[in-house]
């Protein structure tokens, strides 16, 4: 296939060309009622490109097939059969996957480190999870991608299981080991989805970790605002093999997607492609020399430690390593992540990716040069030097690995839908909670509906709230009360 070719950007091109006379949405018209103030902002240009996908940058009957041939062009690109675009981020995208998977109350095998997007699926759907612990590094506080043995064990424990759910990359960096979990789920003819939202850029450079595709998944699900090029919600979901219907998976997406999509962003997703397939392998090899770098760097500041491959790698950890994600344990700084966060927000006006009680996460992509990694030094060394002023340090009570994981008594769906009441938090364990509560970023939710709560997991929460954390989807966004099912309800 011709990977000069970009479908999205030349119809839309052709589209300013020919000079369409829209009478559709959207009612702004190519900006020309867009209010100025607004255009001020968001420039001109954002308008001009913001028009109906089908019905405008294509016909009504999608004749020109302009979606279409930048799908396959992606597909093409990755070595996957089928690739289908989403504007609603990866969040839709993996609900549409575990729905052509599995259906409700039938039985999903998934690692206990997903996304809260994974959880609104079990919710929205009726699957009924069985819960995969992740490798949890007990002296960094820290959980790594569920291991192959794990995923054996399960579908052991669960043989009609319809197939299996892993995370990888972890927001922090971590792999799973896709190859021997591919087997594991091929062996018993069970697809595996991978959810990949951090790994878009993987295929593309040989000295990144094997990305799902090549290793055996049969579906993942990729951001490309994450990693890539393309803008915020941007996402795509590749499929290959004969274990999942492209059929079903296509209208399970359009069981949850937008019938108004944004050509912004199928354009963003179009032009990334090219971008990769063009440049994709020297421009990440230059990020990762510069990453290498910029680690060293950080290494030799006072108090700071960057989280490497013999920090992830190993034994009961995890099976590969993204160094892109440039992860600083501020231990020995003696501040916490969220603090620092703040003080360098503040301070500096650079905003780490993400934040929890010893860490912060400076993610590095193709996009970095000189001037925006030399500024993140210059901010961490101002950093260390005022780290003084953002002592003490409020203590967070983390769980240890068994005192985190709570008994799943009821569907994720029975729950959040059931009588509920508010109790307050001091006397809500042994309860059923009946909401999610999930510190973000990176949003892997350390209650889920239907789970029976556990004082030391209360605790960590209340304490983590005390020192910075955010729980942006609590019902009680202080935390004071909990929502419970009430007694009696709920259980199947």
């Amino acid at each position: 296939m011709d990977h000069t070719e970009a479908p999205v950007l030349e119809a839309l091109a052709r589209y300013h060309e020919r000079g369409y006379l829209p009478f559709t949405p959207p009612g702004h018209k190519q900006g020309r009622g867009a209010d100025p103030e607004v255009a001020k902002i968001l420039g001109g240009e954002v308008f001009r490109a913001d028009v109906l996908a089908f019905g405008g940058l294509d016909d009504r009957l999608q004749s020109g097939h302009v979606l279409e041939r930048a799908e396959a062009l992606m597909a093409d690109a990755v070595h996957a059969d089928h690739t289908f675009f989403s504007t609603c981020g990866s969040s839709l995208s993996v609900k549409a996957a575990m729905l052509a998977v599995a259906g409700p109350h039938e039985t999903l095998l998934v690692g206990r480190d997903a996304h809260k997007s994974v959880v609104s699926g079990l919710i929205l759907s009726g699957v009924r999870p069985v819960w995969v612990e992740p490798e949890w590094d007990r002296d960094r506080h820290i959980a790594h991608p569920p291991s192959a043995a794990s995923f054996e064990r399960a579908f052991a424990e669960h043989p009609e299981a319809k197939g299996a759910l892993v995370t990888s990359p972890t927001p922090y960096g971590a792999c799973a080991d896709l190859a021997r979990i591919a087997e594991v789920c091929h062996r018993r003819g069970r697809p595996l989805i991978v959810d990949e939202a951090w790994g878009a850029h993987l295929p593309f450079c040989p000295e990144l970790p094997s990305w799902a595709m090549d290793a055996g998944a049969d579906v993942c699900v990729t951001s490309i605002h994450k990693m890539g090029s393309g803008l915020e919600q941007g996402s795509v979901f590749h499929l290959q093999g004969d274990l999942i219907d492209p059929a079903v998976l296509t209208s399970r997406a359009d069981l949850l997607g937008t019938t108004s999509p944004s050509v912004l962003l199928y354009a963003g997703m179009d032009g990334w492609r090219r971008q990769m397939v063009s440049h994709g392998e020297a421009l990440l090899g230059a990020a990762l020399r510069r990453a290498h770098a910029v680690r060293e760097e950080i290494g030799a500041i006072d108090g700071l430690h960057v989280d490497g491959r013999a920090d992830y790698v190993g034994p009961g950890l995890a099976a590969d390593f993204d160094p892109l994600p440039v992860v600083i344990d501020l231990t020995g700084l003696g501040v916490s992540g969220y603090r620092a966060a703040d003080w360098l927000r503040e301070h500096h006006d650079v905003n780490a990716h993400l934040a929890d009680h010893r860490r912060i996460s400076t993610q590095l992509t193709h996009a970095d040069d000189d001037s925006t990694t030399g500024a993140l030094l210059a901010a961490l060394r101002e950093l260390a030097a005022h780290a003084d002023e953002l002592r003490p340090v409020p203590e967070v009570a983390v769980p240890s690995p068994g005192e985190l994981r709570m008994e799943q008594s009821c569907l994720p769906r029975d729950a959040y839908f059931g009588s509920v009441a508010d109790v307050p938090l001091a006397g809500a364990a042994g309860r059923v909670a009946a909401e999610m509560i999930t510190p973000y970023p990176p949003g892997i939710p350390a209650v889920l509906p239907g789970e029976v709560l556990k004082q030391p997991v209360l605790d960590y929460l209340r304490t983590g709230l005390e020192a910075g954390m955010n729980l942006p989807d609590a019902a009680d966004p202080t935390l004071r009360t909990i929502r419970v099912l009430v007694e009696g309800t709920g259980a199947d």
